[in-house]
């Protein structure tokens, strides 16, 4: 299958198809005839994700772990339609998530007023509601056995305050959904990644994302697998580079005046300019157009998730 990769340890990339290639990964683990899936993508997702179980020999019933990293639609938007696909599994999410699985009425309100409801509608179709007994929430430290392959939970906010990473013992690596960034294989240079943070909007919390990024290194962690996209090594290397340019990003936000579209642009042609330089520093051969355009929505969404948190550092220091 073109849209699966294979990698060490029994972990599948399959790509989500969500927006373009190589954008969106789902991960599968599977040990013994059994999986585990970590993110479920979108609805138009779904068939992707069974079809990939059949190559691999695995049967529906034999999923026992369906687990999100956070609910964020590109993330999380196929759950409720994968689980009625996948009759024994166990739906794994942040407590915080738990309601808006069991009724994602409202997680659908808050992406439309992002996207536009239009947007939304095209982009992730209708989402589907889990019953809460299959719902197992995803406290810190959680434990879960699949035979013998074993994964901890750990609390990782920063980006979302309901995510969580999850990590592989057998692998020695973490599925860190939108926490260890963004790493997009086009600007992957000699094999060496580049790693880009998600500062989307709206709970971005700078100093609880450097927080989660220490603590997953405190694993000492092999790889990491990044929803955007799949798996990376070098992660010491990577990890500075996550802590260095979340403080370049935030730098540029407090630097802009004004508020509304203004700033709005103001941190985006900011933003660009970082590109701009990390182009140089990583010794991209891509012509500009062509690395922006990679990064075209998540710089887009940085900005907006920076405006976002400006405006709640307002409102706190208000409110002291």
């Amino acid at each position: 299958m073109q849209y699966v990769t294979a990698h060490p340890d029994g972990i599948l990339a399959v790509d989500a198809g969500y927006c373009r290639d190589g954008l969106a990964a789902i991960h599968l683990v599977i040990h013994h005839g059994q999986a585990a899936i970590i993110d479920t993508g979108t609805n138009a997702s779904v068939p992707r994700v069974l079809a990939a179980l059949a190559a691999a020999g695995v049967e529906p019933a034999n999923v026992a772990w369906v687990m999100l990293t956070h609910i964020h639609l590109d993330h999380a938007g196929g759950a409720g339609s994968l689980m009625c696909a996948l009759p024994n599994a166990k739906l794994v999410v942040h407590p915080r998530g738990v309601r808006h699985m069991v009724d994602p009425t409202r997680l659908w309100e808050a992406t439309s007023a992002v996207y536009g409801a239009e947007q939304t509608f095209a982009m992730y179709g209708r989402l589907a509601p889990v019953a809460e007994e299959r719902i197992v929430p995803a406290t810190d430290g959680l434990e879960l056995e699949m035979g013998t392959r074993r994964f901890t939970i750990i609390d990782t906010p920063g980006h979302a305050r309901h995510h969580i990473c999850i990590w592989d013992h057998t692998a020695s690596a973490f599925f860190t959904g939108d926490t260890f960034g963004l790493s997009y294989r086009e600007l992957d240079v000699d094999g060496r990644p580049f790693v880009f943070p998600s500062c989307t909007p709206t709970q971005f919390d700078p100093d609880a994302l450097h927080a989660s990024i220490d603590r997953m290194m405190s694993f000492g962690p092999q790889a990491m697998y990044l929803t955007h996209y799949s798996r990376v090594t070098d992660v010491e290397r990577l990890a500075g580079d996550l802590h260095r340019l979340i403080d370049t990003q935030v730098a540029v936000a407090q630097a802009a005046r004004g508020d509304g579209v203004a700033r709005h642009v103001e941190i985006l042609a900011g933003l660009e300019q970082i590109v701009r330089e990390e182009a140089e520093r990583q010794g991209w051969t891509l012509a500009e157009d062509d690395y922006m355009e990679v990064l075209r929505l998540d710089l887009e969404l940085n900005a907006q998730g920076l405006g976002v948190w400006l405006d709640a550092c307002r409102e706190q220091a208000l409110t002291v």
